[in-house]
Formats: structure tokens, sequence, C-alpha cells
């Protein structure tokens, strides 16, 4: 029996200036248009934002048999409409002009000073559909200028249209509703909530969303114009989301972050660290040259000087080497430096960054997918806004369509101890569970897995293996993990050579490469262990006390090469801006040479070796402006793991935890030495705070707002409480900058 081929979809038939055009039902008249070759002109309209709310009146159309002029972007196209719209249309011409004339009476005449202007749609409208002269000789309305909502965005008020993107996008999108419109008719304003600042993850995507030069970066204000910059197609190396951005450079340095929409991974949004981050570039304490220790500390050397006491090193530790990669390392970097330290000198073993589990590539899904999900089920400790936060998003937006979402966490609906959260989802899942039996019958599940530790990728890759999710291509998965190319370094430098050995003893030399990797204490514990160190760094600060020699590292828009995001995608970073030092790969290349390990000193070749090892066939030419996603691969069982038991989370049966709390510490967004070094982004750091649930707080005397004193292992810190009624009884939560010290159980009590 022949199957029956799938049938066509049903198509709508309209006529727009005289074209006509077959649509999908539903299909917004703006977009049909579109479809047609003609554009509506809009200003309140933006797909990304949701339904339309016809606020502006730009896209003012004519309809036959429809008596007056209907404002396109509410309408949907209707099999047989005719559409008319200024080009054709006397009236629909005679509504946009009048549009922008009222839109224009206030507005001020100052494009020659605003940032927009060059870029602007309302003055690109203005010209080609406005009136050629005004007609009003009074005053224009004035207010203070600019006003501050936060340190990072500037409002010049008398430019507002009041096209409610910005407000559309704090309420429906971020869900942060922190940004308002408020009064009425002539008096409405954009204001934030109680003129308190605008703080929230994902602010700074109101200022590109802004069609007018409203809301302006602090950062960007007056620092270039469209046709003095150059805008660079690249990737934020933020975290492992992989936002694709363009750098706006001028004079050889980076001005701006914008968004460069790739539908399947960021849709055009970015968090306020991938917007912001980028002048640590600058930063005055930054590395430029070569440092190595001397009688007086840390010395500045020649370049030359360098690589002559680096081959001292590697030699001097041949046999004896274990190497820290950070994960932020592109994919060609480490490569490169695996080349060196395994092929030419027997490094014997290597500290590699958390990595994505390659047996998620059996339920590998665009992150677009999330969206459209049924059910969702977040497992982890960590906050997903703080690992990956345009996952967050993605979240956000599924539950907006309906999707039932499901947290398994000491703050989650499912409530789950510190480290206990994977085995809590795996009861949950079981067969007979109520959450289980929905996992196992939507056809688009999505499991998502945001703890601390390695691992986890594996575990939630079991889990969706058991409840069948490899069998349906709507279902998939996903790790966040803590760095940005951890999986790109590991299959990078698994690529270089064959398996690692045991650390030797003693540890002849330690090489450290990233900030990441330098910050974390159990690479200074080797560090505390091993007879030399070399490390690869922007900023001293980390290394100083323990390094020998010190190698200027590269950002992420000074680098060409390729990096993994969390889908699993690889894709192409372009320099932006040329490094105030030699890139890695130059100074590999000619150390390598000292060795006999020919090291091409251009990413593009090195990919290409790197490609036929680790992703055969794929070309950057592929990759292009927006990389697509492999296809998914057959399920291999992830290695057996174990997780180590958690510290007790009950304390009544045992005297020594009595009165102890057990302490989650999580790694915030807006931290790292990158955040430290943009004085505007400090406002987004998080408080001081501990976060205890109502039952503890009650028990100790705690109400909010008291300073408490958190204390474990002989540390005391100071801190502030927070009542968080979410919270897991027992539990404790700090973000990492503010634990310093404290591990495992913690003592709380007012200070």
């Amino acid at each position: 029996m022949s199957e029956t081929a799938p049938a066509a979809p049903e198509l709508v038939t309209l006529t727009v200036d005289d074209r006509s055009v077959q649509v999908p039902p539903g299909t917004g008249l703006v977009e049909a248009a579109q479809a047609a070759g003609i554009e509506i002109p809009v200003f309140c309209y933006e797909p990304r934002l949701g339904p339309p709310v016809g606020a502006c009146r730009m896209c003012l159309v004519e309809i036959e048999g429809i008596p007056k002029l209907q404002a396109g972007c509410t309408l949907t196209a209707q099999d047989g409409m005719v559409v008319r719209t200024a080009a054709t249309s006397a009236a629909a011409a005679d509504g946009q002009e009048a549009t922008l004339e009222f839109i224009l009476v206030n507005h001020p005449l100052d494009c020659p000073v605003c940032d927009k202007g060059g870029e602007c749609p309302l003055q690109d409208l203005t010209f080609r559909y406005g009136p050629g002269k005004t007609r009003m000789s009074f005053p224009k309305l004035t207010f203070d200028k600019p006003i501050p909502i936060s340190p990072l965005i500037a409002l010049d008020r008398e430019r507002c249209i009041l096209c409610y993107r910005c407000t559309r996008f704090s309420e429906e999108v971020a869900e942060d509703g922190q940004l308002v419109a408020r009064n009425r008719g002539a008096r409405s304003e954009i204001a934030t909530f109680e003129d308190e600042p605008y703080r929230a993850p994902f602010s700074g995507n109101v200022i590109e969303l802004c069609p007018v030069g409203a809301l302006t970066s602090t950062l960007y204000r007056f620092e270039g114009r469209p046709w003095e910059v150059q805008d660079v197609p690249t990737v934020c190396t933020g975290c492992a989301v992989g936002c694709n951005v363009s750098a706006t450079v001028r004079e050889g340095k980076v001005r701006r972050i914008l968004s460069r929409n790739h539908p399947e991974v960021d849709r055009g949004w970015l968090c306020d660290k991938g917007r912001f981050a980028y002048p640590h570039l600058r930063a005055e304490d930054r590395i430029t040259v070569p440092l190595r220790r001397g009688r007086k500390g840390l010395e500045e050397i020649s370049w030359d000087d360098a690589l002559d006491t680096a081959e001292e090193l590697l030699r001097a530790g041949e046999g004896a080497i274990v190497t820290a990669l950070s994960g932020s390392e592109t994919n060609e970097i480490a490569y490169a430096l695996g080349r060196l330290l395994r092929n030419g000198l027997g490094a014997h073993s290597a500290v590699l960054p958390e990595a994505t589990s390659g047996a998620l590539d059996a339920f590998r899904l665009p992150l677009s997918a999330i969206a459209e999900a049924e059910l969702v089920l977040v497992v982890g400790d960590d906050p997903v806004v703080e690992r990956a936060p345009i996952v967050e998003l993605w979240i956000r937006e599924a539950r907006r369509r309906g999707a039932e979402v499901v947290e398994c966490s000491p703050v989650g609906d499912v409530p789950a101890a510190p480290g206990a959260a994977a085995e809590r989802c795996r009861e949950l899942a079981a067969p007979g569970n109520p959450i289980g039996e929905r996992l196992r019958s939507a056809e688009r599940v999505v499991l998502v897995w945001s703890g601390a530790g390695g691992g986890g990728g594996a575990r939630i890759a079991e889990l969706a293996h058991e409840l069948g999710l490899d069998a349906k291509p709507g279902s998939g998965a996903f790790s966040l993990p803590a760095t940005p190319n951890g999986r790109g370094v590991a299959l990078a430098w698994a690529a270089a050579a064959d398996a690692d050995e045991a650390n030797p003893e003693p540890i002849r030399l330690l090489v450290v490469s990233g900030d990441d990797a330098a910050a974390d204490p159990a690479v200074r514990a080797l560090a505390e262990q091993a007879e030399r160190v070399l490390v690869i760094t922007m900023f001293p600060a980390l290394a100083a006390g323990w390094a020998d020699l010190v190698l200027p590292a590269t950002g992420a828009y000074e680098r060409e090469g390729t990096a993994i995001n969390l889908e699993g995608r690889v894709q192409r970073l372009r320099r932006s801006v040329p490094a105030p030092c030699p890139d890695e790969l130059t100074w590999l290349s000619a150390l390598g040479a000292r060795f006999g390990v020919e090291l091409p000193p251009y990413a593009a070749v090195l990919f290409d070796e790197l490609a036929g090892l680790a992703f055969p066939g794929l070309t950057l030419d592929e990759l292009g402006l927006r990389a697509p996603l492999a296809p998914r691969a057959a399920y291999v069982e992830p290695a057996a793991g174990t997780t180590p038991a958690p510290p007790p989370l009950q304390t009544a049966g045992d005297e020594r935890f009595v009165g102890l709390l057990r302490l989650q510490r999580y790694r915030p967004l807006f931290s790292g030495p990158d955040v430290e070094r943009v004085p505007e982004l400090h406002f987004q750091r998080p408080a001081a705070e501990v976060e205890l649930s109502a039952a503890d707080a009650e028990r100790r005397g705690i109400a909010p707002g008291d300073r408490v004193a958190v204390r474990s292992n002989g540390t005391s810190v100071e801190l502030t409480a927070r009542v968080n009624r979410r919270l897991l009884e027992g539990v404790a939560r700090v973000a990492d900058v503010h634990a310093h010290d404290l591990h495992a159980n913690v003592e709380i009590v007012r200070a």
C-alpha cells in the first residue's frame, strides 16, 4: 500500500497594490505585503514582541469594501482581500503623511546630535512619506534630558513617539515589568516603575527596539555616527548560548555591540553582559606585554625573552606538565595548545572545563524549539538566567504559549536539595508518576540541565533516552555549561593527541589558560603543588602571586576562530579589532617551531585540520553568518558517572549539624573580570545577600534586610538576609562572589 503524500497547506489569495499573492491563513497583512515585494511602513509593529497593538498608525492602508483606513499591522490576510497602500492609494498616503505630521509635532529637530541619526526609522520614513514642511510654529514640549533610567540607558523623553515597543518588551518578553507608560493622552510618557533604575538582565534590548533616539546607550552615546563605523559580524562568548552579534568598530576600538538575529539561537535578543561588557578590552590593568617573575615580582620583558623563558619552562617540565583550560578559548587555540604540549612535550594531563556531553547529540534541537514545547522540565540547582540567559527567554515564551514548565531545584515547583535535583528528577519521571506520564505522552518535550558540576549533561541524556525523546523529532534536551566553549575546547584538546594520563607527581609545570581557569580554586591548588607556573591571561591580578611567566591573552572580539555553543552548533568568530598584543596562534606557532611542531598561525588553516578530526566535512564557508545546526546523531550511552552525596540537609538526627543550613552557591551572570572592569555594569551584580526560607528565617529570628553573619570552616561573612518563600527549608543560597571560602553547611546568626 503506497503512502499518501502530505496535503499541501491551504493558502489564501489577496491583492496588494494590484499584485496577487498567496500566503498561509493567519499571515499578518504586513508580512503578506512583504511577500508581494511591497512595504507597509511601521513603527510600533515588531513581530518578536507578539501580537500587534496598532499604536502608531503608520501602517494605514485602504481595504476594498471598508470605508475607513485601517491599521495594516493589526489585520491578517483574508481570501479575496484587496489592499492598497500609500503607493497606490491617495487616501492611505494622506493618512500616513498626517500620522507623521502628528508624530513630529513635538519631536525635536536634533538629528545632527542624535545618536540614532543615520540609522533612524523615523528619519527614513519622514523623508519618504512625511510632509515636506511644518505648519507648526508654536514652541515644542521639552523635558529634562537625558534622563538616566539606569547607568546603561539614557532616555530623551521628547524624542519618544509612544510606540510602546520598550514597555511591551519589558512586560511581555523579559517579563520584568520595570518599564511602564504612565499618565494619559498628551501627557503619556515612558518611565521606570517608581522611577527606580531599570535593573534587569535584558534591559539593553530596548535600545535596539526603539525606532527613534529616545533610548540610547550611555556607553555608546556620542561615540560615533553610522557613516564613521563598521559593523563586524561575530559571536558573543559571554556564555554558552553563542548569541550572534555585530561589533561596531571605530578607530580600531569596539564601540558598541548589536544583536544579529539568528532566529534559531537568540531571535535578536541579548543579555546586558553580552551587550555592555566590551569596554573591558580597554581596561587600564590589561596585560599587553609578557611578565616574568624577578626579584621585585612580575616584571615586563620582551617577546623574544618571553619565548625563551617559555621554552625553558616547557623543556624543564617535559613529561610532567599539567594544563588547565578555561573554556573561553577558541577551538583553534585549544587545538594548537594541545598539539604543542601533547605532541611536542608529552604533557600528562589537563584540567578541562565543564563541557556538554556528546550523548546529547541524539536529542539535538535548535534553542527556538523550546518555545514550541508542550512540557519543559528544568533540572538543577543554578538559575537558568544566570547560566544561559537567552534560554530563560525561550522558556518564558514557552510558558506564554501554554507550555507546562516544571522546575526541579531548591526553589522549584518540585523542591530538591542542592546536588540532589538529578536523582529527584528521575523519581518524578518514573512510570506511574503524573509528571513522568506527561513526559512520555507529550510529543514536544524539552529537558534542560542547569546544575553545577560535571556529568549533568550525560545524566540528562540518559533520562531523555529512557523517556524515548530520541524518537520524537519535536523533543530534545539541553545542558547549560558554565563556560562558553567548554565542549569545543574538550573536542579540540582530544583531537590534538591520544588520551591523557594521570597527573604527574611532582608537577614540574602547570600551564593555565584563561582568566576563568586562573580563578578556579582547584587550579590554584595545583599551582601550589607545581614547581613552575605559566599563565595565559588578560589580567594579572588573579595570577600575580604564583605565576612565573605571564603571557597576554586576547579577547573574543580580537580573535579569528570557531566555538561550539550549548546546542552543539559550530559558529564562527571574526576578528573585529586588532589586539594590543600578538594573538595566541602567532606565538604558539613560533614556540611550536622550537619543538619541531608545525603550527600554522592562521585560524582558518587550523580549523581545516581540526575539522578533519572532529567535524568531518565541515568548512568555514558552510558556517557563514548564521551557522546551521548539525542533524541528530545516534544515541551513544554515556560513560557511567557517580555524583557524590551532598552534605546532610536535614539536621535533626545528627548533633554535628544542629542549627546549620546546607549552602547552595551559584555563579552569577554579572560576574567575572569583564564585568568587574565596566563600572556601568556594577549595579547589575547580585547584592551581598543570603537567601533563606521563611521557616529558617523565623526560626532564627531574622527579618528581611537584617545583617547576618554566615559562618563556615572558620570563615565568617557578613551579608544581608533575604527571605525567599520558594526556597527549600534547610538551604541557604549565596552568589559565588559573596560566598568566598564558605562551603557545605553554614551557620547563620544575626550580626
